[in-house]
């Protein structure tokens, strides 16, 4: 694909936008396209470790962006941040000449996204969760497309469900590789590997739950555990500690930077349920115990773990149900029915697309030439799944 197809995308600073950007610039970077992110000011944040890959190759524009508080000024100052942005993204495109703008959801990508419906330009968004956004809902009514990461979205509406296409969220390519690797089969007295992670907020639940869980098991279990797990920095001390004093040979660290290497030999993960985390475990095929964020956006992690817990590759927690006692019984069954994680595993991998980038790249690219629509009416959309007719009709 010739340099001229320059594609731009519009993502928030925060790893669960940036993730699916970043998997997609990769693959439209290998077609030969031209690809540029406009983002916010939290990117710097993130990009101290991204800028070392693939963002770290192309052009990178911030723009002013802003949530909408919950006082009068905290709105109006928001308000005059979404507006200075989209005059920015306007001023910005008008300059770049983009073939499509691409948005990954977010509040820092709808003045992007704004101004690029308004100039006319071909448009897409993505949705990483099993609930549409808040910028995604606006957005929906005026972008060509909508690609969807779950088979069923909720809060989509009727009129914009014939733009819906379902092709996954995207994950790196190292994820990408565990797709096609075996689960590693647990026997009756082998030693299970628990891979605990804790996502960027609300890991302290993880710290003060598991090792007390753990301590419950009888000897004979609980020595057959091995144990990774993500613990913040001021949870270390009081976890190691914990762990210690059960005999339990446990792996701390407060971010592992080989997380696929970890992934492909756990037999079962505790984790969150956010869209990057859904989306790895997902496509490496791995059960799971997920505990969503209470306080998250819309409630939209819960969305997320119901929708993995229904298609038989997980196990949902509430925050509120994850005690001591309720996980350690779960431990116990696992330990002691292990089949019941090898059926788990391929529930997981039956939901999960290792194609994700690809697939959207290819409705990036029927943008860009035009034939959108073609793509769309020739591939199928989301609309076609029983279970999105059922919710879209809700």
């Amino acid at each position: 694909m010739a340099q001229s197809h320059h594609i731009i995308l519009a993502a928030g600073g925060t790893g669960g936008h940036i993730f699916p950007a970043e998997a997609l610039c990769e693959e439209l970077l290998a077609r030969g396209c031209k690809v540029s992110l406009i983002t916010d000011s939290r990117f710097a944040d993130y990009s101290a470790g991204s800028m070392k890959g693939v963002l770290g190759q192309i052009p990178i524009y911030p723009i002013r962006a802003g949530t909408m508080g919950r006082n009068v000024i905290q709105r109006a100052t928001g308000a005059a941040n979404l507006g200075l942005g989209i005059l920015q993204a306007t001023k910005l495109l008008k300059k770049l000449k983009p073939k499509v703008v691409v948005g990954f959801g977010g509040y820092p990508s709808f003045p992007s996204m704004m101004a690029a419906t308004s100039l006319r330009l071909p448009t897409l968004i993505h949705e990483q969760n099993a609930l549409l956004g808040k910028a995604n809902r606006v957005l929906a009514g005026r972008v060509n497309c909508i690609a969807t990461s779950f088979p069923v979205t909720g809060l989509m509406r009727t009129e914009n469900a014939h733009k819906v296409r379902v092709v996954g969220n995207p994950v790196r390519s190292a994820i990408r590789l565990l797709h096609n690797m075996p689960y590693p089969e647990l026997g009756e007295d082998g030693v299970m590997r628990l891979l605990v992670m804790g996502g960027s907020q609300g890991a302290n639940i993880f710290a003060q739950v598991v090792p007390k869980a753990v301590a419950i098991l009888p000897e004979n279990l609980r020595s057959r555990l091995r144990i990774d797990q993500q613990t913040r920095a001021e949870d270390m001390q009081a976890t190691r500690a914990a762990y210690q004093e059960i005999g339990i040979q446990a792996d701390l660290a407060p971010f592992f930077t080989d997380v696929p290497a970890r992934l492909a030999s756990a037999h079962l993960v505790i984790s969150r349920s956010g869209a990057s985390t859904i989306a790895e475990l997902t496509c490496a095929g791995r059960p799971s115990l997920l505990v969503p964020y209470p306080s998250a956006a819309d409630d939209h992690q819960t969305a997320n773990a119901n929708a993995v817990e229904e298609a038989g590759g997980a196990w949902l927690m509430p925050q509120e149900g994850f005690t001591n006692e309720a996980l350690a019984a779960r431990l116990e069954s696992f330990l002691s029915l292990p089949a019941s994680l090898s059926k788990a595993a391929a529930g997981a991998r039956a939901l999960g697309r290792e194609k994700a980038a690809s697939d959207l790249a290819d409705l990036v690219m029927s943008a860009s030439s035009g034939t959108l629509r073609t793509h769309l009416e020739k591939g199928g959309t989301s609309i076609d799944n029983p279970l999105l007719k059922k919710e879209i009709a809700a």
